[in-house]
């Protein structure tokens, strides 16, 4: 008896749900998405170590009848969806993965996780809003999970780890997703893709045709000198001041030989280390830092023309110098014709007067490999509570989203594919 009044009432409240408008069954699903959004707020995991996060996926996606498929690039979870009348098939791409950072804020949800990062414990916190992408997601595909008879075609829900980067050593993220065939089985035709912002107002959407975010390469410079005394510099060659040289040499290619009125090129060392202790001047110094740029052909003016300053540089102050770039993400290109079709739907979510036309930014996506392969459209949400508090950027210990954005994160996603499935 029990079991049938349980069936009976799991059908009145489907039959309820499915009885409300679209609009009503999203803004019922909020207090649901900001509960796991905190739930990964407290809980995060590093790059390819998302284990507990996909496990929660997982487990979300198959008790909405969606088939899951796991262990993607090491820990991604994929669901498939399929509407009630053929068509095309769209892919929603969420990343899951924090970031080795300590944070300072007074949440009450905070983290107080640690990892290993690259061999070393480390804090773990999702500083850069992921934890809002994989909840917004899954609100998604709750949503539209009930609605199977509002879309054609086919919704791919990608829940992707490692856009951080994998830990050194191995693959991961967006690149080691399409290469085990998450753009495949079906043949996924676009995607769409959002990143939640903590200095862009609450309630508010970003987004710019073409190239919207910057390609990111690494490059690690690794100076050879011959060690000496302090106190008798002139008994070796000093690395450290040929890596001060290199250094400050590498900046005069962003501001006297890169064309910054077509588009920007920021290079940043992030990293140098040399040296043991104060009266030994040291064999060896190396130099790791980041490149961005927006256009392809400046990128390789850049390569080209570090792979033959910085030896130089070197060795004008006797020492030897080598240079490696990596490839990185690529630059974040947004359709152009995709983009102009998806606009109404923005506009539809948010209101026009919250979709905000902007400038490509020098931040980098790995959601560009995405891009590469098939059309695709990312953009921005807001996440900064108006005139209340500071914002803090990302990958910082106090970065900080206002959840009450979360909402139009969902109405977006659902706008996006039912106006993209049923044209």
């Amino acid at each position: 008896m029990k079991s049938t009044l349980f069936t009976i009432s799991l059908f009145i409240f489907s039959w309820g749900f499915s009885q409300m408008s679209l609009d009503d069954q999203i803004a019922n699903i909020e207090d649901k998405v900001i509960e796991w959004r905190q739930h990964f707020h407290q809980n995060p995991e590093l790059s390819n170590r998302e284990f507990n996060t996909a496990k929660k996926i997982e487990l979300h996606l198959k008790s909405l009848g969606i088939k899951v498929q796991t262990d993607v690039a090491f820990t991604g979870v994929v669901g498939v969806l399929e509407g009630d009348n053929p068509g095309k098939v769209l892919g929603l791409r969420a990343d899951m993965d924090a970031l080795p950072v300590y944070e300072r804020t007074d949440l009450p949800f905070k983290s107080k996780a640690t990892g290993i990062f690259n061999g070393e414990e480390v804090p773990v916190m999702h500083a850069c809003g992921h934890d809002t992408h994989i909840a917004i997601l899954m609100g998604v595909a709750e949503i539209m999970s009930k609605n199977t008879d509002k879309f054609n075609g086919t919704i791919k829900f990608i829940f992707q780890p490692a856009e951080e980067g994998a830990p050194q050593g191995e693959e991961g993220g967006a690149k080691l997703m399409i290469k085990e065939g998450v753009l495949t089985n079906p043949n996924v035709d676009a995607i769409f893709g959002l990143h939640i912002s903590s200095g862009q107002p609450v309630n508010t959407i970003a987004y710019k045709s073409g190239g919207i975010m910057a390609a990111a390469q690494r490059f690690e410079i690794n100076v050879t000198g011959k060690q000496t005394h302090g106190s008798l510099p002139w008994g070796g060659i000093d690395p450290i001041m040929a890596s001060v040289k290199i250094i400050d040499g590498l900046q005069t290619l962003v501001s006297r030989e890169a064309a910054l009125t077509n588009e920007a090129v920021v290079i940043s060392v992030g990293k140098i280390t040399s040296g043991v202790r104060s009266n030994i001047i040291p064999e060896s110094a190396q130099i790791i830092g980041t490149i961005r740029t927006l256009d392809y052909d400046m990128q390789q003016q850049i390569n080209d023309r570090m792979r033959e300053m910085v030896p130089a540089i070197a060795k004008a102050y006797r020492a030897d110098a080598t240079v490696k770039i990596d490839e990185g993400a690529e630059i974040t290109y947004n359709d152009p014709a995709l983009t102009k079709q998806i606009v109404p739907s923005f506009e539809k979510a948010a209101g026009k007067e919250n979709v905000l036309k902007i400038k490509a930014i020098t931040g980098a996506e790995d959601f560009s490999f995405f891009q590469k392969e098939i059309p695709g459209v990312f953009f921005f949400l807001g996440g900064m509570t108006v005139g209340e508090m500071e914002a803090y950027p990302h990958h910082t210990p106090d970065f900080f989203i206002d959840e009450s954005g979360l909402l139009l994160g969902v109405k977006t996603f659902a706008q996006m594919s039912l106006d993209y499935l049923n044209k």
